[in-house]
């Protein structure tokens, strides 16, 4: 998978590694020229190096990872080490030398490795990518493990294993998590929405592409502004998750430019505590959620106590369950549950 041998590398095009939506440096880029385009014959292997280093003295971040990620989509591989030795030192045509020299220099403009590809891999699932709509990081594979764990126990121990289950994705990009989640659970069916047109019309493409599309209704709704309409759509859903804008705002400017110059700021920005649109997702909780039903966020590190905090102080019937590590021991996913209380459950019975 185009993820997998990325390791440290995938920092440069665009990770949460540090709490924020990325690295941290100025988004201002230098103007950079290509290298010239070669008067003879080049090979693959001769074609990465001279773009290696022309990344090298050009200032773009990884500049291995980004040759070589470029030269082995054209080859049509996942990575370079997967190619056979004779594919990398033979001559590359010159639609071939032409298609990398014009990929590079999109690369020497910051834009992300998955934007350049125009694809990327999450879990099993390869994903088409294009701008503006933000690009799933490796924290949010964790995330989907998590709802699936859960939901594969609920089907075991609660509704039973030929139950159907509903999910709603509040900010669902390229489909990332709806997607990765019906594929995994085939008795789940997936409601997502999102403020992009960009990113609805992408899910929606991504859901066709890979024969997702009659388990997946995917809705144009900023859930700051439509809030009604977003309640109207769902009837009680099991499970509700969301890796929301969470950035503090006053990190933006910091961000590099891969994030800052390509990707939605709207998908990144959470406000002034980052919390602005968590805070809107949790308020509507109760209204969506059926009972026992829970809620999936992926946050800030700095965010599971203050939210904490906040649910125990302004939403009702919504309990904090536990707070998950993501692989590198960061608090990173918040799991609440709606529990109703003792006098909703007497109404019931009356």
């Amino acid at each position: 998978m185009w993820r997998r041998s990325l390791s440290a590398g995938y920092r440069c095009f665009g990770c949460r590694s540090f709490g924020a939506k990325g690295l941290w440096g100025s988004h201002a880029v230098r103007r950079c020229s290509a290298p010239a385009f070669p008067l003879g014959r080049i090979t693959a292997l001769q074609a990465a190096d001279l773009w290696k280093r022309h990344f090298e003295e050009t200032g773009v971040m990884e500049p291995d990872h980004s040759s070589n990620y470029i030269i082995a989509y054209l080859l049509g591989a996942k990575t370079i080490e997967s190619l056979e030795q004779g594919k990398l030192t033979e001559f590359l045509s010159q639609e071939k030398t032409e298609q990398m020299w014009k990929l590079c220099t999109r690369r020497l403009s910051r834009m992300p490795v998955q934007y350049v590809i125009e694809e990327w891999d999450f879990r099993d699932l390869t994903l088409k990518m294009r701008p503006p709509v933000f690009i799933p990081r490796p924290e949010t594979e964790e995330l989907v493990e998590l709802v699936l764990t859960d939901l594969e126990m609920k089907l075991r121990t609660e509704v039973g294993a030929g139950a159907q289950l509903t999910c709603l994705e509040v900010g669902c990009g390229s489909g990332a998590i709806s997607l990765s989640l019906l594929k995994s659970l085939p008795q789940l069916k997936a409601v997502a929405v999102d403020q992009s047109q960009d990113a609805v019309d992408l899910t929606r493409e991504n859901a066709l592409r890979l024969g997702l599309q009659d388990r997946l209704q995917v809705f144009h709704i900023d859930v700051m502004k439509d809030a009604e309409a977003l309640l109207s759509l769902c009837n009680p859903v099991s499970t509700l998750v969301s890796n929301p804008p969470y950035l503090f705002s006053e990190d933006m400017m910091s961000l590099q430019p891969e994030i800052y110059r390509f990707e939605d700021h709207a998908a990144l920005d959470g406000g002034k505590d980052g919390l602005k649109v968590i805070k809107q997702i949790l308020t509507l909780a109760p209204q969506i959620l059926s009972n026992k039903g829970r809620v999936y966020l992926e946050v800030d590190p700095r965010h599971p106590p203050l939210i904490q905090q906040w649910v125990e102080a302004n939403v009702e019937e919504t309990h904090y369950v536990e707070t998950r590590h993501d692989i590198s021991g960061r608090p990173r996913f918040c799991i609440l549950q709606k529990e109703k209380s003792n006098k909703d459950h007497k109404l019931d019975l009356d």
